[in-house]
Parts: C-alpha cells; sequence; structure tokens
C-alpha cells in the first residue's frame, strides 16, 4: 500500500458526513467557523473595538490569514488534488474543487500560530485547539483528505510565521 492509498483509507475511516449525529453536526460548527468571512468580521470587529494592543494583534492575524489565502490559493491551483467523493459540502465542492492543501485547516495554523506568538497563553491555547479542530473537523466532514488537513495546517502556520518575522 503506498501513501496515498494510506491517506484515502484512513480519510475513509475519519469520515461521518454521511452519517448525522453529533459529531457531524460539531464538526460543520467548527469547520464553520473557519469561513473567511466568519474571521474577518471577528478581527474587523477587534479592531474595531479594541484598544491599541488588540488592534495592532488584529491586523496581524489578518495579514497572516491573507497571506495564508494566496499561498494556499497558489499551491490549490498548482497540484489540482480533487476533493474525496461526498455529498457534504457542496457549496465548498463547487466554489473551490481542489483539496490540496486544505485552506480552512491553513487559515486554522495560520492563526494558531500567530495567536502562540503574539497573544496572551489563554489566546493561545483556544487557538491552538481551534486550529487543530478545524483542520480535523475537514477530515470529518469529507472535503479533505488527512494529508489535505494536516499539511495545510502546517503550511498556514508557516506562512504566518512569515509574516510575523517580517513584521
Amino acid at each position: 500500500m503506498d501513501i496515498f492509498e494510506f491517506d484515502t483509507r484512513l480519510s475513509t475511516q475519519l469520515c461521518y458526513a454521511e452519517r448525522p449525529g453529533i459529531l457531524r453536526t460539531l464538526a460543520a460548527i467548527v469547520t464553520h467557523s473557519a469561513d473567511g468571512v466568519y474571521v474577518l468580521v471577528i478581527l474587523g470587529l477587534i479592531y474595531a473595538l479594541g484598544e491599541l494592543e488588540w488592534r495592532q494583534w488584529a491586523l496581524l492575524m489578518a495579514a497572516a490569514d491573507l497571506s495564508t489565502f494566496l499561498v494556499v490559493q497558489a499551491v490549490k491551483f498548482a497540484v489540482r488534488r480533487r476533493r474525496p467523493p461526498g455529498k457534504w459540502g457542496r457549496i465548498y465542492r463547487r466554489i473551490d474543487p481542489y483539496s490540496f492543501p486544505s485552506g480552512h485547516a491553513a487559515r486554522g495554523g495560520a492563526l494558531a500560530l500567530a495567536g502562540i506568538v503574539l497573544g496572551p497563553v489563554w489566546l493561545s491555547l483556544v487557538l491552538a485547539v481551534w486550529g487543530l479542530s478545524v483542520a480535523f473537523s475537514r477530515v470529518v466532514l469529507g472535503v479533505h483528505y488527512l494529508s489535505d488537513a494536516v499539511l495545510g495546517f502546517l503550511l498556514g502556520a508557516s506562512v504566518a510565521g512569515i509574516v510575523v518575522l517580517l513584521v
């Protein structure tokens, strides 16, 4: 068995998208929490309502998120790996048919790393758990292979690390 077969088999075993229940519901809530619109609205509110330190933090998080998005899109269109078969997540499948790397997992990794470097400890822990949960939710929902999510998370963290170093 090669690595791609192993990835497909393991991802299929972790997928609960076609099985109604609490795990699928929780995975859907977590995965949607990482949709770009929601993240940008939250960062915008932090910027608008926060003190100077939180405004700077929100701007840096937004820069890490935008940079990650651009890198992910470039990689997706270079690799063009198709998403796993399935019915859940039709909107994701229509808007973005490519699976590698997971943009949601990359966003989770980027914000987790930026939070760990820049934020207070409590926020670092929250963002790390959230980011890993987002990555895992993408596999549970069957819109990504495990390798898409793991490598997406690491790619996002790497891009955010570079952004933080440059700023």
